[in-house]
């Protein structure tokens, strides 16, 4: 994999750019789209400086991976992954060869599809208020981090400024109709589970994870990045335990090093100091061999 941080593919993508998110870039390629998957690094909403070396690599590359890992479950978008296949188009072949990816054109559905294993983040903060995630009502007692009784589906109305807004299952079929909503739901528990036993087999807990899915000609495909460490929240099984903050598998060193400065949240932060980049780096490779080799 190339080490150079990339921050943007602008200047090595000779094809218009439709769509900067807070790390992925899209690309018009007339009958396809190109996703290029920068080592941009965002936390508490902000994008930070510098990037993280590796960092769109991995994510990329393990995206390709758990894709075709379930095609069996579901269709998804990947046409492929090959940077020669694009020839002219990209103008520094060795430099994105690992984060670009082709794909279908498919209407995304606007709704994150997000499945919980175990009681933690947001979904623990609702049910300290009111014993429920999500409308989901829930026994008492559980403690955070506790493995749930079942996986449960709790969803999010995708938000393209600001947060994303937790939803009720009710409130997703009003968005996208009973049969679509139901649909989303059977596929995304069924790819949880599929994900968390394989993670298992590798000393890894699933804890949780959010999909995203589109439809083509009116059959449902999976969409976007699928069981990364930032679409997915990773610990692994030494590291367990309840009551705590578990240090997940992912960018845990930029969000404890924010928390630990006086950095008000409301402003951009000052550029990451080297230590923090370097462990990040390391954090992101660490999952994608765990979870591939």
């Amino acid at each position: 994999m190339s080490s150079q941080a990339v921050s943007t593919a602008v200047d090595y993508v000779d094809a218009p750019l439709l769509y900067k998110g807070k790390v992925r870039e899209l690309y018009d390629l007339g009958e396809h789209y190109l996703i290029v998957v920068t080592d941009r690094i965002s936390a508490f909403d902000y994008v930070l400086e510098p990037p993280v070396p590796e960092k769109g690599n991995v994510l990329n590359q393990l995206s390709a991976y758990w894709f075709k890992l379930t095609t069996d479950l579901i269709q998804n978008h990947v046409v492929h992954t090959d940077v020669e296949k694009l020839g002219s188009v990209i103008k520094n072949k060795e430099l994105l060869k690992d984060r670009i990816m082709v794909t279908l054109k498919a209407e995304r559905i606007d709704i994150e599809c997000v499945v919980r294993g175990y009681i933690t983040g947001g979904g623990w903060r609702q049910y300290e208020q009111n014993g429920a995630i999500n409308g989901i009502s829930l026994q008492e007692g559980l403690r955070k981090n506790d493995k749930l009784p079942e996986p449960i589906f709790t969803p999010a109305a995708k938000n393209d400024v600001g947060h994303d807004e937790d939803i009720s299952f009710e409130r997703m079929q009003e968005l996208v109709g009973g049969e679509l909503a139901e649909l989303l739901k059977a596929k995304s528990l069924e790819l949880y589970a599929f994900a968390r036993d394989y993670c298992d087999e590798r000393g890894i807990i699933l804890a949780d994870c959010k999909l995203e899915f589109g439809l083509i000609d009116g059959e449902l495909i999976l969409i976007d990045e699928i069981f990364t460490p930032d679409a997915s929240r990773f610990w692994a099984k030494e590291n367990y335990a309840l009551d705590i903050e578990i240090d997940s598998m992912d960018k845990e060193p930029v969000r404890s090093y924010l928390a630990g400065t006086d950095w008000d949240k409301n402003s951009q932060p000052a550029p990451l100091p080297g230590h923090v980049v370097e462990e990040t780096t390391r954090r992101y490779q660490n999952i994608y061999h765990r979870l591939t080799d």
